[in-house]
C-alpha cells in the first residue's frame, strides 16, 4: 500500500480520521502469463510509501478450512503467538489512523494499477475457487472477485482494517458467506496445507517481517498447480538517484509506514522461493512516487 512519509499527513486523511475517530490500461499485456512455464524477471533500470495489515474462532464450512499452521517457526507454531511476536499490538488509535489513511489515500494508485490487476486477476476465473489474500488491508482487490464464484479469506494483522474490507466486499457484490477477515500475519497463515487455489498479495512483502518465510507459507497453503498473484514495489536499480533517495528515506519510511521497506529486492526473493515457475514484469507508476518500480506477475506451485 502506498501510504508513507508524505501521504500519511495529507489534509484529506487527517479530516477523514477526525470524522471516523470521533464516531468511534497498461503498456504491456500479461494476459498470457498463466500459459507461460518459464521464469522471467525484467532486470532493467528506471525509477512506496506503504504498508498493509480477531482470529475468528469459527469459519463457515463452505469457506476455506482454517487451521493452525504446521510450518516451522523459530519460536512457536501458533499463528496467534506469531502474530503477537512479529506484529505486537498497536494502540487502537494508531491502527484506526492507519486504516483511515489506507482507505483515503490509495484511490489514484488503484486507478493507475487497475489495468495490470485486471489482467492478473483474469487468471482466477478458471483457476480458483478458494482464494487467500494476504495483507488484504481495506480490501481494494475485492472488486475483482465480485463476479466470481469463489470463497475469499483475507488475512491482515491490523484488525481495524476489517470494517473497511467488509464494506468493500459488500460493494463488490461478494456475498457475506463467501468472505471472511482473519486477524493474522503472513508469516504464520492459519490455513491448512495445500488447501488454496490462489494466493493474492499486493503491496504486502514490503512490510512483512520475514519475506522468505512468508513466501514459504504461500507455497505451503497452495494446492499443487495453484497460483500466487502478486504486485509489489521493489528497490530501484543500483547507481540510480532514486535508489540513493530510497536508501536515505528507508528508515523513516519504516517508522511512519508500519514497517514498509523501500529497498527490498522482492522480485528476486519471489524468483528464488522455489516455485515451479514465475512470470514477472516491471512497471513504473506515476502515482507511486518513490515507491518504484513495481514487480507484478504470477508464480506457480
Amino acid at each position: 500500500m502506498l501510504v508513507g512519509i508524505s501521504s500519511l499527513f495529507s489534509p484529506s486523511i487527517i479530516a477523514n480520521f477526525k470524522i471516523k475517530f470521533n464516531h468511534s490500461p497498461p503498456s504491456r499485456s500479461i494476459q498470457n502469463l498463466a500459459k507461460s512455464s518459464s521464469s522471467s524477471c525484467n532486470k532493467g533500470s528506471n525509477v512506496c510509501l506503504c504498508g498493509r495489515r480477531p482470529f475468528l474462532a469459527t469459519i463457515s464450512t463452505s469457506l476455506i478450512p482454517l487451521h493452525q499452521s504446521i510450518a516451522s517457526d523459530s519460536i512457536t507454531d501458533d499463528p496467534m503467538a506469531v502474530l503477537n511476536r512479529v506484529h505486537p499490538p498497536r494502540p487502537d488509535w494508531y491502527e484506526e489512523f492507519y486504516a483511515v489513511a489506507m482507505d483515503a489515500s490509495m484511490k489514484s494508485y488503484e486507478a493507475e494499477i487497475a489495468g495490470y490487476k485486471s489482467q492478473l486477476f483474469a487468471n482466477l476465473t478458471r483457476k480458483a475457487a478458494n482464494i487467500l489474500e494476504i495483507g488484504i488491508g481495506t480490501g481494494p482487490n475485492l472488486k475483482y472477485y465480485g463476479n466470481l464464484d469463489v470463497s475469499v479469506v483475507g488475512v491482515d494483522p491490523n484488525r481495524k482494517m476489517e470494517k473497511y474490507a467488509q464494506a468493500a466486499a459488500r460493494a463488490s457484490g461478494l456475498p457475506s458467506t463467501q468472505f471472511k477477515f482473519v486477524h493474522a500475519v503472513a508469516e504464520a497463515l492459519p490455513v491448512s496445507d495445500a488447501s488454496i487455489d490462489a494466493v493474492v498479495g499486493t503491496l504486502v512483502l514490503c512490510s512483512v517481517k520475514d519475506v522468505n518465510k512468508t513466501l514459504q507459507e504461500v507455497k505451503r497453503v497452495l494446492k499443487p498447480g495453484g497460483i500466487y498473484i502478486f504486485v509489489e514495489h521493489v528497490a530501484a536499480k543500483d547507481g540510480t538517484f532514486l535508489k540513493v533517495i530510497q536508501r536515505t528515506l528507508d528508515p523513516l519510511q519504516q517508522a511512519v509506514a508500519d514497517g514498509c521497506h523501500l529497498t527490498r529486492e522482492t522480485a528476486d526473493s519471489i524468483s528464488a522461493a522455489g516455485f515451479s515457475s514465475t512470470d514477472i514484469e516491471k512497471v513504473f507508476l506515476s502515482s507511486a512516487s518513490l515507491i518504484n518500480p513495481h514487480a507484478y506477475g504470477i508464480a506457480y506451485k
